[in-house]
């Protein structure tokens, strides 16, 4: 059997009859284990192994240095640091709530019960994300893992093909492609993006094999490209990138007076499976009348000229805190000295200088997004106002890193001992951006764990004491987020949401107006804005984590616990002491706290409540 087996397997290979007679022989007396080792070493495949190894030994590398960057995650599981803002706070708690509600696939726009009397369920991500699957598959934190695997993989992979196909295809550098591959999938992008960033360099890889090759471009690239709107957010950047696709589309028509419809045709198919995917968002703001948005009375964008332009600087310099592309003290440098070079050596980098001043054009729009004089459209569009499209500025971390690789080879090609300084300047610049791995960056500012933040054990000994079904009552949280609450199945009037009804937000406000007119910031990000449905506090203001050594005490609350109780609300939770709780008609029912546990519970129950 073994004989016959091999005898076939060597003559699909093409080698002469005269091999096998000579060592078919041996090839049998060998024992099983040693065979395939045996046929790798007489075909010279161990050879190639080891040459393809050496050849891409820079992706290798980076590999094994973002597998470093990914094992907090592995290793310490929910024991890990992670992003609190637009993360624990929010966006976690959001996936978790859609799959306890048993409605992450619903075909209609029905309403979440757990939160605010019941949330739109439009306002939370569609059924088909790929983040809901993973929490549909996994626990929470191990979700966020695999999410974050891919993000990074993803990030390196997208930047080395744009830059090798598109950047460099004349002129090779593997060194500089993928150092700087490498740092962009190091950033320090927004969880539950997703692909919405990190994506990106792959999505304009794809683009541009097809605008170049037509009907020629293989069909694993229109694969990927059609998974692409389950893994990333159209609202978040994908309208825009799409929006570029087409003014692409649009000028080489204009220019060459013949239309690129499979161009087209790729930046349709993606443009509807993303109008699929979010079929209840869009449901919800053009078709159902019934449900008027919290975003209808948004109302940023206040700044003066001088406040406009000392966003735009910002903003230029630091990037957003979504969005940041850790540019400030390696990369605008290093482009600064590349346009010095250039001009010694009467080299016109135009590519560097478009992209360049590409992101100064973006960070003026986004700073003038905020300035008072836009309040004229936004005023008389609704979409406008509702719509932020200042958001374009998400592409910037692109934009730099591909500065970047420019600016390096101008330096390499150019710049005496370049190899060496380009070799340090990519080394340092990965290296600051290992540094901002959320385990290091957020155990060094001193937020707590995923497991700490949640205090599952803590909340647990809550609802015991509570001793009622978590459905028969209604909590709000003050001095911490209300999404720790929600995580642990507590029914929230309080929370943390994209969309929600006008309606609620109106009545809500009754609750904490007299805790807005103390504080004037506090009272413009709730009407302004009004996102974070939270039970403000005057005197602590945007501060939410209070850990239980805390000697922070709420000497004054004034709340409407009257109209609180129109709404349903039984028990207050708060991370502090509330001095004046009798006064606010609270009862205080007892302090909750645990070795595991960063906070410190002070439960009170509404005056008049069973």
């Amino acid at each position: 059997m073994w004989s016959t087996v091999y005898t076939n397997f060597i003559r699909k290979l093409g080698i002469r009859h005269a091999f096998i007679a000579n060592d078919l022989v041996a090839l049998m007396q060998i024992k099983k284990v040693f065979i395939l080792s045996y046929l790798l070493r007489k075909l010279g495949i161990r050879h190639a192994l080891v040459a393809l190894i050496q050849k891409n030994r820079f992706i290798w590398m980076a590999c094994f240095i973002i597998l470093a960057y990914l094992m907090p995650y592995y290793i310490l599981g929910g024991d890990t640091h992670i992003r609190v803002h637009d993360n624990l706070d929010s966006n976690i708690v959001w996936y978790k709530l859609l799959i306890d509600s048993g409605q992450p696939f619903s075909l209609t726009d029905t309403t979440l019960p757990n939160v605010i009397n019941g949330l739109p369920r439009s306002s939370l991500a569609s059924g088909l994300d790929v983040m809901v699957w993973l929490y549909v598959l996994f626990e929470p934190m191990t979700a966020y893992t695999i999410g974050q695997t891919i993000m990074r993989f993803v990030a390196f992979f997208g930047m080395y093909v744009l830059l090798k196909n598109h950047i460099f295809y004349r002129e090779k550098n593997d060194f500089i492609t993928s150092g700087v591959a490498l740092g962009f999938a190091l950033l320090p992008f927004w969880p539950s993006g997703l692909l919405s960033i990190a994506g990106l360099p792959l999505a304009l890889h794809i683009f541009l094999t097809i605008y170049r090759n037509g009907k020629h471009t293989p069909k694993y690239y229109w694969i990927i490209l059609l998974l692409f709107p389950f893994f990333s957010s159209f609202i978040l950047t994908f309208v825009f990138f799409l929006g570029l696709m087409c003014v692409i589309w649009l000028v080489n028509w204009i220019r060459k007076r013949k239309a690129n419809w499979i161009f087209f045709t790729a930046i349709s198919c993606m443009t509807f499976l993303y109008l699929v995917k979010n079929y209840l968002l869009i449901y919800s703001m053009f078709i159902n009348k019934d449900n008027t948005s919290h975003r209808i009375e948004n109302d940023l964008g206040h700044k003066d000229l001088a406040g406009t332009l000392e966003l735009f600087f910002h903003n230029f310099a630091n990037g957003h805190t979504h969005d940041m592309a850790v540019h400030t003290t390696i990369l605008i440098p290093v482009i600064g000295l590349a346009f010095l070079v250039a001009a010694y050596q009467n080299v016109k980098p135009k590519l560097l200088l478009g992209l360049f001043f590409t992101n100064v054009i973006l960070s003026l729009w986004y700073a003038c997004w905020y300035w008072e004089g836009m309040r004229v459209l936004k005023d008389e569009f609704k979409i406008i106002n509702t719509f932020n499209f200042s958001r374009i500025h998400f592409l910037d971390p692109v934009i730099w890193y591909i500065c970047f690789a420019l600016a390096l080879f101008i330096l390499w090609k150019y710049l005496k001992f370049g190899k060496i300084v380009v070799s340090v300047l990519i080394i340092a610049q990965c290296t600051l951006l290992f540094t901002m791995t959320e385990e290091i960056k957020y155990s060094h500012i001193g937020t707590p764990t995923y497991n700490e933040f949640y205090s599952e054990g803590l909340f647990e000994e809550i609802e015991n004491y509570i001793g009622k079904d978590q459905s028969k009552y209604r909590v709000v949280s003050v001095a911490m987020h209300p999404t720790i609450a929600q995580y642990n199945g507590f029914y929230t009037l309080d929370t943390y949401n994209n969309s929600f009804p006008l309606e609620y937000k109106h009545k809500f406000r009754e609750v904490t107006e007299n805790e807005l007119e103390k504080n004037p910031a506090l009272e413009n990000y709730f009407d302004t804005w009004g996102g974070r449905l939270y039970m403000y506090v005057g005197e602590l203001g945007k501060n939410y984590l209070f850990r239980k050594d805390s000697e922070e005490e709420i000497e004054q609350l004034d709340i409407n616990t009257e109209v609180l109780q129109e709404l349903g609300g039984d028990y207050v939770f708060s991370a502090l002491p509330i001095i004046n709780h009798e006064e606010t008609g609270l009862l205080y029912e007892r302090s909750f706290e645990n070795s595991s546990s960063p906070w410190k519970i002070y439960v009170y129950r509404i005056a008049g409540e069973i």
